[in-house]
């Protein structure tokens, strides 16, 4: 059975990827001259499902658990898995117990505790939350290694294509698109967020660190050779274009808050994205006539595109299972 998937960002990779594990015969389309030019280029990758529970529906938890793992098979090497820490500054602790009761599986850290995790965090913080079972990856990386394995296993791409293949050659089209569906699938909105890189070698961090803020949470992600992703605020606007001076501003203090060495960092990138989200910011796989949509993704784009990826396999899988077992039985 021959598959197009519709977008190389993250969930069309993802699906991709299951879609060929399990046999099918996959192609990979994007009007895009390079993978992941989308949203999941400007993704902080966290695999954190406990953390995310506190503002995000349990099912984010139950599907989001077995991201980590997928990954580390899907692209082994990429995947640290190091934890969570979440802290406050001193007069906002009331948000660091509202998150805790909204979340599960941490454990409460002193100021020793955080300087023994974080030793450049030392005596900066009174108190965190350390979510010991929590990953991240950096999504560049991450999507170039899967890209790279996709191609050598025999999934052929098709980048930089402005018009649309042939679809009739193929048996199955995955739409994969995103942001793109945005006007076109029923109830889907745009969520801006936006991002900035710092670079320093002043400070190292060992794990994504989440600064809780009253209006949202902002984080810290260690990248390679001394860099830092600031990110990311969340806008309910589909406007395109670059981060304004108020969310750089937001995303510097913050990374001012957490350590005054950031203030001397480089700023070497700043990104905005829309990311696509349905009402209750949970994504789905979506029948619209002979297309099957996956689109929603949200803030959690590699957190639960595998989940979407295995539910889109299952659908496609199925009948061509009962199809061969009809066959054997005659």
């Amino acid at each position: 059975m021959r598959i197009l998937v519709k977008g190389a960002g993250v969930a069309g990779l993802a699906v991709a990827h299951e879609l060929a594990s399990d046999g099918f015969v996959v192609e990979v389309a994007d009007i895009a001259p390079t993978i992941g030019a989308g949203a999941s280029w400007l993704a902080g990758g966290m695999l954190a499902p406990w953390c995310e529970r506190e503002s995000a529906d349990q099912r984010v938890l139950a599907e989001g658990k077995t991201a980590a793992d997928w990954w580390e098979a899907a692209v082994p090497g990429e995947v640290t898995r190091n934890g969570t820490l979440v802290v406050a500054p001193q007069r906002d602790q009331g948000e660091l117990v509202r998150f805790a009761s909204r979340t599960s599986e941490y454990e409460w850290l002193d100021e020793g505790g955080i300087a023994e995790l974080e030793p450049a965090l030392a005596g900066r913080f009174r108190k965190g939350l350390f979510f010991r079972e929590e990953a991240h990856l950096d999504p560049r990386r991450a999507l170039r290694a899967l890209h790279r394995s996709l191609q050598g296993g025999g999934v052929q791409f098709h980048l930089g294509v402005a018009g649309d293949l042939p679809e009739g050659r193929y048996d199955h089209v995955i739409d994969c698109t995103g942001s793109a569906a945005i006007g076109t699938l029923e109830r889907l909105r745009g969520v801006r967020g936006e991002m900035l890189y710092l670079e320093t070698e002043e400070i190292s961090l060992s794990r994504p660190i989440r600064l809780l803020h009253p209006r949202y949470p902002l984080y810290i992600v260690p990248r390679q050779q001394g860099r830092f992703m600031v990110g990311a605020t969340m806008i309910e606007s589909d406007a395109d274009g670059p981060p304004t001076a108020r969310s750089i501003m937001e995303l510097l203090n913050a990374a001012y808050a957490l350590h005054p060495a950031f203030g001397e960092a480089r700023v070497i990138e700043t990104g905005a994205g829309v990311r696509p989200a349905f009402p209750d910011n949970f994504p789905r796989v979506v029948h619209m006539g002979p297309v099957l949509l996956v689109n929603g993704l949200y803030r959690h784009g590699f957190l639960l595109a595998p989940a979407m990826a295995r539910e889109v396999t299952r659908l496609l899988a199925a009948p061509q299972r009962k199809q061969a077992a009809i066959g054997t039985m005659t």
